[in-house]
């Protein structure tokens, strides 16, 4: 990546200084720690991952929630990164990171600009994968973030089989057991 990416210390200033409560900070927090965590067993099974890269974006992934809680806070926060001048891989990990990711024709649905808002690079799959892990900033398990995303969306919805697909892919690049996430 050529453009620098801020250091931990400056994305929690960018979060406080767009107004994310400290809610979402702590969130973005815990997210960034289990992404991290995530990154580094990747790595370890010899995945190539910008561990870096992980970490910086997932404690910037709800910069969009200092203006709305909605979904739609995917696009606004990419708007704030791009505004701010921050790197297009960080811009990517914020707008790709809900759901497990939004189709084109999810977007469109949505009224977002047309796009492709599911995580394409390893680094953005952690961060999403992640983000679902997380709950304030409890981890929570696989299967809870599955019945959740049931409960609010619908037993057939697309969402749901993405965060299966998210699950499996994630796991068998960091081993065969990733329950060291499921602890705490």
């Amino acid at each position: 990546m050529s453009e620098p990416l801020p250091s931990a210390e400056e994305a929690l200033k960018i979060l406080r200084d767009v107004g994310c409560s400290s809610d979402v900070i702590k969130h973005c927090e815990a997210v960034a720690k289990l992404a991290f965590q995530i990154a580094d067993r990747c790595s370890k099974n010899g995945v190539k991952v910008d561990a870096n890269l992980v970490y910086i974006g997932a404690l910037l992934h709800d910069i969009g929630r200092s203006r709305t809680h909605k979904v739609h806070h995917a696009i606004v926060g990419a708007e704030i990164a791009r505004s701010l001048g921050l790197p297009e891989p960080i811009v990517a990990i914020i707008e790709r990171h809900v759901g497990g990711g939004i189709t084109p024709d999810e977007a469109a649905k949505l009224g977002w600009p047309n796009g492709n808002y599911v995580p394409q690079t390893i680094e953005e799959k952690i961060v999403s994968y992640a983000d679902k892990l997380v709950e304030g900033s409890k981890i929570i398990s696989i299967e809870e973030t599955i019945e959740r995303f049931k409960r609010e969306l619908g037993l057939d919805h697309p969402a749901v089989e993405r965060i299966k697909r998210l699950h499996e892919e994630i796991s068998s690049l960091c081993g065969l057991n990733c329950s060291f996430m499921q602890q705490k």
